[in-house]
């Protein structure tokens, strides 16, 4: 995932929180509805559509004397406020932040979590909002103070319209002494099940649980009969680490080890090679550990070791390995890893065609032998040729508006290579394409559930593709007729009283491995590790 947006937006929250004819003249017929096909020929549009979510304004032209931020400071004569009646403001919401200044900066939004607690308590990314005003027509939500420096900042939600008991919308504005420093209008969803869907569908039962004690969950390699887990830190659950668990008995997961380091304790990305352990550390990039006994990993040495590296994902192919890094340089490492426990840095590969202005970074990959696939988050999928290390050579990309392009797998049917790929935003979905001829890929197919939820990660095996989709669970999709994704089996892993709900956007099933044992690994936010049969 990309990095956790509690973590990237703590500035912002700091401030904002605390801070169809007749007659004589000729008539135009109406357009034909074009076919899903035609569709998916026009130009990709992205996930969402830059412009304000909302009628409502903050007042800021002088023409009102209320104070910046309270309900009196936002016009709302153009809003439905009758309709905020028929929302439904209990439990997690997901939310969406689009800044004003979208059509000029399009990185001018944010995706977050809204709770709203029983007893009238609200939080934003598991923050206490200080004051909450919802129903009779109101959608309210602020928190005011004052700085140091004697300044006065206030920050607030207001609604302007409802529609139905599930979606709400309006405007957001920050204000510091007195003036309005950002404006933004809002959509939020509310977390809950897809209407006519239970618990699990075509057969996906879970078999075992394990429990992750501390941290978030956030993924999980199975080998040598263990299953490893790395965890994310936390501000509110404590330190990210390793788990290890004993799968003798899948009903039953035993966690046997739990690794902790002092001051690295963001662990992202795990995989496993003969006897070897990759996990990918937010401080120090690759951190290598010998797993000749599987149930006590041997800490070795990380890689490439010389000072600060946000290792954020992991993938082995071969004798390669590939770690994507989001910082402090926007680059693909590549190993070779012949000696799985002395990986040998081959080349930091930083691709030239991506514009260093824009917020991008490789966030996943998948190889096969010469090809490396790299989810580059703006840049949108990569489609790489790493026969020379030294010289990786781009072959083909594709991208699409705002992209969040975040993982993807890759597969051949009758002849074709296909590419189904997924980002992590506001409307992110599947988007399947045809990389056959990677200097003109195309896009033929696509599946998506509610805008509020967004795909994490996917395997691939066969014709069928699994999916940890957040809220949503696992999906598992036939892909047999790529052009047409058709759901087959679904679990909601996500329950809304485990703990941390609702805390933070990306929520709920979140890490998956398909190994080929029988047997789908997911690991969720917050339960930890679920093991289902293949179904």
């Amino acid at each position: 995932m990309k990095t956790w947006f509690r973590g990237a937006m703590a500035p912002v929250l700091a401030v904002a929180w605390s801070l169809l004819g007749c007659g004589s003249e000729p008539v135009e017929e109406a357009a034909p509805t074009p076919s899903p096909a035609q569709e998916l020929k026009k130009q990709d549009e992205g996930d969402w559509t830059p412009e304000r979510l909302a009628a409502c304004r903050p007042i800021t032209d002088g023409s009102s004397t209320a104070e910046c931020g309270t309900p009196e400071a936002f016009d709302l004569s153009r809003c439905d406020t009758e309709s905020l009646d028929a929302l439904d403001a209990q439990g997690p919401f997901t939310l969406h932040l689009v800044g004003d200044g979208i059509l000029e900066n399009d990185n001018d939004q944010s995706i977050s979590a809204l709770r709203f607690e029983a007893d009238g308590r609200v939080f934003w990314d598991g923050y206490a909002v200080g004051e909450a005003r919802v129903g009779a027509g109101t959608f309210f939500l602020s928190n005011s103070g004052t700085l140091r420096d004697g300044r006065k900042y206030r920050s607030s939600f207001v609604g302007c319209k409802a529609r139905g008991s599930k979606r709400v919308t309006g405007c957001y504005v920050s204000c510091l002494g007195g003036n309005a420093t950002y404006k933004a209008t809002f959509e939020a969803e509310k977390v809950s099940r897809r209407p006519g869907e239970g618990e699990s569908s075509g057969g996906l039962s879970l078999v075992g649980e394990g429990i992750v004690p501390r941290g978030i969950a956030a993924d999980v390699f199975v080998t040598h009969g263990h299953a490893y887990v790395v965890a994310l830190e936390d501000p509110l659950f404590g330190p990210g680490g390793l788990y290890v668990y004993d799968l003798a008995d899948r009903t039953s997961p035993r966690l046997v080890k739990s690794i902790f380091f002092p001051g690295d304790s963001y662990w992202n990305g795990v995989w496993a090679k003969d006897d070897a352990l990759y996990v990918a550390s937010g401080v120090r990039g690759v951190l290598v550990f010998d797993i000749s006994n599987p149930a006590a990993p041997a800490f070795l040495r990380a890689v490439p070791g010389n000072g600060y590296l946000n290792a954020h994902t992991l993938y082995v192919d071969g004798n390669r390995l590939y770690s994507m890094s989001a910082a402090p340089t926007p680059q693909t490492l590549i190993f070779d890893v012949t000696d799985a426990k002395q990986p040998v840095l081959l080349n930091r590969h930083q691709d030239p065609s991506v514009d260093p202005t824009v917020a991008t970074f490789p966030h996943d990959a998948t190889a096969q032998g010469d090809r490396l696939y790299v989810n580059h988050w703006r840049a949108g999928l990569l489609i790489l040729d790493v026969s020379d290390p030294l010289n990786v050579v781009k072959l083909g990309q594709y991208t699409y508006p705002r992209a969040t392009s975040h993982t993807h797998r890759v597969g051949v049917f009758k002849g074709r290579v296909i590419a189904f790929e997924g980002g992590e935003d506001w409307g992110a979905h599947l988007r399947v394409l045809d990389i056959t001829d990677p200097a003109n890929v195309e896009r033929i197919g696509e599946y998506g559930l509610t805008p509020g939820v967004s795909i994490h990660n996917m395997e691939l095996k066969g014709d069928r593709l699994y999916l940890s989709h957040y809220q949503h669970g696992v999906r598992v999709l036939d892909v047999s007729k790529p052009k047409h994704p058709k759901e087959v089996a679904y679990y909601q892993t996500w329950r809304e009283g485990d703990r941390a709900r609702g805390n933070m956007f990306h929520d709920g099933a979140i890490g998956m491995r398909v190994p080929g044992d029988g047997y789908v690994y997911v690991v969720d936010t917050s339960r930890g590790l679920l093991i289902f049969p293949e179904p």
